[in-house]
């Protein structure tokens, strides 16, 4: 079955308190077109980039399964660039350069060969580039995750809302479900975000693993414990594109399925942090997420005695 992510595909520099990168490949969609890759070969990326965007990674792209018809190549313009600094304990950091590019502008083209798609990812966008992806598909995909932050929750509140509204899925962070609902509690937030119109609510927190809810069903699952985390950027999107991956390749989008889904994110995004931008993803292999994914299970299965 088909995927159709929608994101940025862009540069990236990062600085963390174990090393710092010059310009590396980044962005939204390529974080979670290529998590997504290791489940279905049908993942169709849409977004924007310069002529600056390597022409050799393009082909690794479809190399991996992803096509990239509807990635644009704006001749004589510059990619999406993001500079960032973390902190020590690695889930703070500052934003020291943003240039949106040819992101300012971006107009989301959808080729006839995305369109009939199954699954549908909405990556970290502007809420309205989101829906409008939406409003351009023929027909509604079988499920829409969205991804969203805390930054469109300041600036464009009543457009995300909207948008959220259309959505099936929705992935955000606990500071970022607290802002948004208003609640502290984040199964109080959770409530009152499922009454916006997803129906089913991932809430991420990060090294400290994932929530899922649906009505009144909850299932947690832990993050894998890690002796090293090089660079936590991408691993959101890492963690989706892992979550949808797995739910288009087994074709069930049951609330038990899902947290299958999950734990196969979350096997993803502790890759995904072992190095720096998408270096580990990029020599990762099925057996290597066999044996992480053993190891989730070890660390949750247990017996216990009610009586």
């Amino acid at each position: 079955m088909s995927l159709v992510v929608v994101g940025t595909v862009a540069f990236d520099a990062i600085e963390t308190p174990f090393g710092k990168t010059d310009k590396i490949i980044g962005g939204a969609a390529m974080y979670a077109g290529m998590s997504a890759s290791f489940f279905t070969k049908n993942v169709k990326i849409v977004s924007v980039v310069g002529d600056d965007f390597p022409t050799e990674k393009i082909a690794d792209f479809n190399r991996r399964g992803m096509a990239t018809e509807g990635l644009q190549i704006k001749k004589g313009e510059k990619s999406f660039f993001w500079a960032g600094k973390y902190h020590l304990d690695m889930n703070s950091r500052d934003t020291l350069t943003t240039e949106l590019n040819v992101l300012a502008d971006f107009d989301p083209i959808l080729p006839d060969s995305y369109q009939d798609c199954d699954f549908l990812l909405l990556g970290n966008l502007t809420p309205t580039v989101q829906r409008t992806v939406l409003e351009r598909l023929h027909n509604r995909p079988k499920l829409v995750v969205m991804d969203t932050m805390n930054f469109w929750m300041d600036i464009a509140l009543d457009e995300l809302k909207q948008t959220i509204a259309l959505v099936d899925v929705l992935t955000i962070n606990d500071e970022e479900a607290r802002q948004l609902s208003g609640e502290y509690s984040l199964v109080k937030a959770a409530r009152k975000i499922l009454t916006m119109g997803p129906k089913y609510l991932v809430i991420k927190k990060g090294e400290h693993g994932a929530l899922l809810f649906h009505g009144t069903e909850v299932f947690f699952a832990p993050a894998l414990p890690l002796e090293e985390v090089f660079d936590p950027t991408g691993a959101g999107d890492t963690f989706a594109g892992g979550f949808i991956g797995y739910l288009a390749k087994t074709h069930d989008i049951s609330f038990s399925n899902m947290k299958r889904a999950i734990i196969y994110g979350s096997v993803m995004a502790s890759f995904c942090v072992e190095r720096f931008g998408p270096e580990r993803l990029e020599s990762l292999t099925i057996g290597d997420i066999e044996n992480r994914l053993q190891l989730f299970v070890d660390l949750v299965q247990f017996d216990i005695s009610l009586s």
